[in-house]
């Protein structure tokens, strides 16, 4: 699949919302969708270290969304960024489509993982930071986004477990809460990750500055988790 990129289209996070209004259809998941919108924009215009022309780079960094069940703002992120072209968003979804109601890497420039299943990312992301490890290769950043209602799931708990003792900082995690867990967190989602040695920070969702500053906090020798609270989805 060869993707011309030479006359990419600059986009802006202005332009987010036409792209997301490129893609109907039933099953979109739209509070899913928007609520991870403003994360994301911040990580892939600010903060990673990927690009199309480096998706196949060892070095280059590693985000995986786990949150896949909503994948309508990570396409227009995507198509802003100029891994797959805008024109593929009207088809999402459709049967001849790249484009799924879950990412699938196979058919998504870009996309590290297919996703969608609620807790896969988290371990999935810690075996990826182990592996780089393993080779070598200390520079490249993992990033992992999950929500917090995948924190009802107890492979998300084996792998908070086992990243903090095992000193994973280049392991990053951003949970996107927007109250749609079953079971509360005693002091809170931040709380969790810290009682398993991660370097933790919540903040604001919506405010790029304040995403900016969390995810570029120092953190050695630890795994580092992002809380970003957003508006509750049935509000």
């Amino acid at each position: 699949m060869t993707i011309t990129h030479a006359h990419r289209h600059m986009y802006t996070y202005e332009d987010l919302p036409r792209l997301m209004g490129l893609m109907t259809g039933d099953e979109k998941h739209g509070p899913a969708a928007t609520s991870t919108l403003d994360a994301l924009w911040v990580l892939y215009d600010r903060v990673l270290r990927v690009t199309p022309e480096r998706a196949g780079d060892p070095e280059r960094d590693r985000f995986l969304l786990s949150k896949g069940h909503g994948p309508m703002a990570y396409y227009a992120v995507l198509a802003a960024k100029g891994f797959v072209p805008v024109e593929w968003l009207p088809g999402f979804g459709s049967y001849d489509s790249p484009l799924g109601h879950h990412p699938d890497r196979l058919l998504v420039p870009g996309a590290e993982i297919g996703s969608g299943s609620l807790g896969h990312g988290l371990p999935i992301a810690v075996g990826t930071a182990l592996g780089l490890r393993a080779q070598g290769l200390h520079e490249p950043r993992v990033w992992v986004l999950i929500g917090d209602a995948e924190l009802d799931e107890g492979s998300n708990h084996e792998a908070i477990a086992f990243a903090g003792p095992a000193g994973l900082g280049q392991l990053h995690t951003v949970v996107v809460d927007n109250a749609s867990a079953s079971h509360a967190r005693p002091g809170g989602i931040a709380a969790r990750f810290e009682a398993a040695g991660w370097s933790a920070v919540t903040v604001d969702g919506r405010d790029h500055q304040a995403l900016y500053d969390a995810f570029t906090a120092p953190h050695p020798g630890r795994p580092h988790v992002v809380v970003a609270r957003v508006e509750p989805k049935y509000s």
